[in-house]
């Protein structure tokens, strides 16, 4: 079922969810949480597509808030109703014109299913320096951002990482979940001494960064990033004593497992759709201190003097040093910055 209401409020889009319930003969209560998806409209169907598969898991309420043309002088709220068509749950699609586009969290909150989680994800690349402190982001007991999908997108990991409040993640890390399980597996096995680590990927990855940070906190060892072409995360090399454990993944779907003394394995290590990374950060609302730890050591790292070529130009003989993320080049600026007023001041 499809409802349209243009120039509306939210008085009578809550009245039109309460009546379409009742004629499909709908439960009045069978929603575990809000979501809030903040996005553009070209961007808008993905998103919305990828929480309808997700509300097959976790039935919710989703409120997708659009701005359209917020510098004109009329402000004006067109809503669009989906229901029962493909899952369980009800779909919102909010449309503000004008000023009322800088005041989405006033027509937001009277639509929030009552007694709920809410969780705000931006599924774009456009997301705010602080999701906390964004009025729709303070609404949310969970708030998900991609910092993938972001123009500079090591740039955007270190800035979420220092805004970081408990509560907040980001799909970067969410991607990473099947590889920390196979090598938590790998190294639960007994295994030599490790000395050292390598992570390779596509340029300018943020999951292998945090892959990177992970494993250099866990292991207590450095931990170095090499570019490949990628898709995504393709290998991670762990140098022991005995000899390397390494996980190969060149085509995003299977890895080999190789270990010293043992035949080679391969295991399903598939790179999933945003429907599934979206599903399973609504399987959790508590505060994910581990991603809080290696954002964290990866904004540390990138801020505290790397001196290498950024990782769009490195090369892997160019790689940086152990334990050490790659710099971008406002990093580096301003850490020469630091420096200068440093001995300015020495």
């Amino acid at each position: 079922m499809n409802i349209d209401l243009t120039g509306t409020t939210t008085r009578q889009i809550q009245d039109a969810l309460t009546q379409s319930r009742h004629l499909m003969g709908g439960p009045a209560v069978g929603m575990v949480l809000t979501l809030i998806i903040v996005t553009d409209e070209s961007a808008q169907y993905d998103a919305v597509r990828a929480a309808t598969e997700a509300a097959r898991e976790h039935p919710c309420r989703v409120l997708t808030v659009i701005s359209r043309d917020p510098r004109g002088n009329s402000s004006r709220l067109d809503a669009e109703i989906r229901m029962g068509e493909t899952g369980p749950g009800e779909t919102v699609l909010l449309r503000m014109y004008g000023p009322l586009a800088e005041h989405a969290d006033s027509v937001v909150v009277p639509l929030l299913m009552p007694d709920t989680p809410v969780v705000t994800w931006w599924p774009g690349g456009k997301v705010p320096k602080v999701p906390a402190g964004d009025p729709l982001g303070a609404l949310a007991q969970r708030r998900v951002t991609d910092s993938y999908a972001a123009r500079d997108r090591l740039g955007t990991l270190a800035q979420l990482a220092a805004a970081y409040r408990p509560g907040d993640t980001d799909f970067t890390w969410t991607r990473l979940t099947n590889w920390r399980s196979l090598l938590a597996a790998a190294l639960d096995q007994d295994h030599d001494d490790i000395v050292s680590g390598v992570v390779s990927a596509e340029p300018d990855s943020p999951s292998a960064e945090l892959l990177a940070a992970w494993l250099s906190i866990r292991l207590g060892v450095p931990v170095d990033r090499s570019v490949s072409e990628g898709p995504g995360v393709t290998g991670v090399q762990l140098r022991t004593t005995g000899g390397d454990i390494v996980v190969h993944r060149p085509d995003g779907r299977v890895a080999t497992l190789c270990r010293p003394g043992q035949p080679d394995r391969q295991v399903a290590l598939l790179r999933r759709p945003m429907a599934e990374l979206l599903a399973e950060e609504l399987r959790r609302l508590d505060p994910d201190e581990v991603y809080r730890e290696a954002a964290a050591r990866f904004a540390k790292d990138l801020a505290g003097g790397a001196t290498t070529e950024s990782t769009a130009d490195k090369t892997p003989a160019g790689k940086a040093p152990a334990g050490e993320a790659p710099a971008t080049e406002p990093a580096k600026e301003e850490a020469a910055q630091k420096a200068d007023k440093k001995q300015e001041g020495a």
